[in-house]
Parts: structure tokens; sequence; C-alpha cells
């Protein structure tokens, strides 16, 4: 696919994230995706079969930028607590922020998938989340930037309560002080 093209299915999946923070996954359609992009039925599907396979490339979108923000800097030798404060203040504003939120799009999404198959793509990304916070923690540890921790236990936390903020920020408000001290409490852990 020329240039064109991948500019077109760059703006079809920015479009349709928002759809998806916005309306859940299953309430989106084909349809939402056309008049949000503007263009017609056979424009998208010359793109895209369904909303899953849209839903599909924005959450592979998601996870190559993670590992991007992890690799590329830790491979051209940034400092460790540098690359920890960019990270964990892009999930700062991100727990807060309950309208950009994908969490009940990715909860439906993969709670539809489970259902079509036995491969439970969700734990797969979860795993690999958990593989690039792990290599990033070495990363801080050996250069020691890092206390020597038990990164198992830290990874746990991180995801989970940032995964748990952003959820529960779509169904209820959550005080700026509950992001913050999370955010202290890792800090701790590796800093102080």
């Amino acid at each position: 696919m020329g240039n064109k093209g991948e500019e077109t299915k760059k703006l079809i999946r920015e479009k349709a994230c928002s759809l998806f923070a916005r309306k859940g996954f299953k309430n989106v359609t084909m349809k939402d995706i056309c008049v949000a992009t503007g263009l017609s039925r056979g424009g998208l599907y010359r793109h895209y079969d369904s909303t899953q396979q849209v839903f599909s490339e924005i959450i592979d979108d998601l996870m190559n930028i993670q590992d991007n923000e992890f690799s590329e800097k830790m491979k051209n030798g940034y400092p460790a607590v540098q690359i920890l404060d960019e990270i964990l203040e892009r999930y700062r504003t991100e727990m807060l922020d309950s309208t950009g939120s994908l969490g009940l799009a990715i909860y439906e999404f993969y709670s539809e998938i489970q259902n079509d198959n036995n491969d439970n793509i969700l734990l797969k990304q979860y795993e690999h989340s958990v593989t690039v916070w792990k290599d990033f923690l070495s990363y801080g540890i050996q250069r020691g930037e890092f206390k020597n921790v038990e990164s198992d236990e830290l990874v746990d936390i991180i995801i989970f309560s940032y995964q748990g903020v952003r959820m529960l920020s779509e169904v209820f408000p959550v005080d700026e002080k509950v992001s913050a001290r999370i955010i202290n409490h890792i800090k701790r852990v590796l800093l102080d």
C-alpha cells in the first residue's frame, strides 16, 4: 500500500480511536467511522473489513508506542530517571483523562474476542507490557539509577494501578491525588 493509503489508514485509526473512547467498542459501527472520517463505505472498506480490525490495529499502535517509548530511549542511553519521569507524567495525565480512555472499549473488545476463540490476546499484551517494564527496570538498576527492586511485584503495581484508575475514571471522577500518590509510590520504591 502506498503512502496515501497508509495516511488514510492512520486517519481512520485516529478518528476511530476517538469514537471508541467515547462510545466503547460495541457501540461503534463502520458507518460511524465513515461519518467521522468523511470516507465513503467503499473507501473505508478498501482499508478495513470491520471495526474489530480497526480496533486491533489501534491496540497494536498503542503497544508499539509503548515499546518505542522505552526501547529507543534506552538504546540511546537516556538516563533511566528521565525516561521514568516522562512515562509516569504521561500515565498521570492519562489517569486524569476519562474522555480519552479506551478502557471500556478494550474490555468490550477482548470480551468479544475471547468468546470467538481460545487465544487470549489481552493476556499476551499484558505479558508483553510486563516484559517491556521489566527490561526498563533492569536497565535502570544496571545503570545504578534505580534500587534493586523485586521487578515482578513493582510491574504488577504499575500496570494494574494504572489500568485500574483508567477503567474506574470512566465510571466516576477520580481525584488527581490518586494518580499523584501512585506515581509518588513508584518513585519512592525505585529512587529513595
